[in-house]
C-alpha cells in the first residue's frame, strides 16, 4: 500500500466538555465544573450554543471528537436534548440533580465542583495508550 503521507489522527482527537450552563446554581456548577475540567486536562470545554446554532465548526468538532461529556444541571436536561436534536448520540451524560444537588438550594461551592468534577472524569472514557 502507497503512503500518501496521511496518517491516522486518532490520539489527537479532542475530547470534548460540554455544559448546559442554566440560569440556576445548579447550571452555574455544571458550567464551573467543566471550566475545572478543561483545566485540569480531563477534555476540551466547548460551546453548546454552537451546538444549539448548528454552527459548522463546533458541529465538525463533535463529529470528529474521541469522546464527548455533556453536563445537565437539573432533570429538563438542555445540554443533552441539544445535542440529540443536533444528531448526535454517542456521548456521556452527567445530571448534577442525580448526584443530589437541588435546584436552587445548591450554589456552587469548591467542594461541589470537586464532586460533579470527580464524578464526570469517572464517567468520561479516558483514552487507551496505543501500542507501537
Amino acid at each position: 500500500m502507497a503512503q500518501s503521507g496521511v496518517q491516522c489522527a486518532c490520539a489527537s482527537a479532542p475530547r470534548l466538555v460540554f455544559s448546559c450552563s442554566g440560569a440556576s446554581d445548579v447550571g452555574h456548577l455544571t458550567d464551573l465544573a467543566a471550566r475545572e475540567l478543561a483545566k485540569q486536562g480531563v477534555g476540551q470545554m466547548c460551546c453548546l450554543a454552537g451546538i444549539g446554532g448548528r454552527v459548522s465548526g463546533f458541529m465538525a468538532s463533535v463529529e470528529s471528537a474521541a469522546a464527548v461529556l455533556v453536563l445537565d444541571g437539573c432533570p429538563l436536561d438542555c445540554g443533552r436534548r441539544t445535542m440529540e436534536q443536533a444528531g448526535f448520540k454517542d456521548f456521556v451524560h452527567l445530571r448534577v440533580t442525580d448526584l443530589g444537588f437541588q435546584r436552587g438550594q445548591s450554589p456552587p461551592t469548591p467542594e461541589r465542583i470537586q464532586t460533579v468534577v470527580q464524578q464526570a472524569t469517572a464517567r468520561f472514557p479516558q483514552p487507551t495508550p496505543s501500542s507501537s
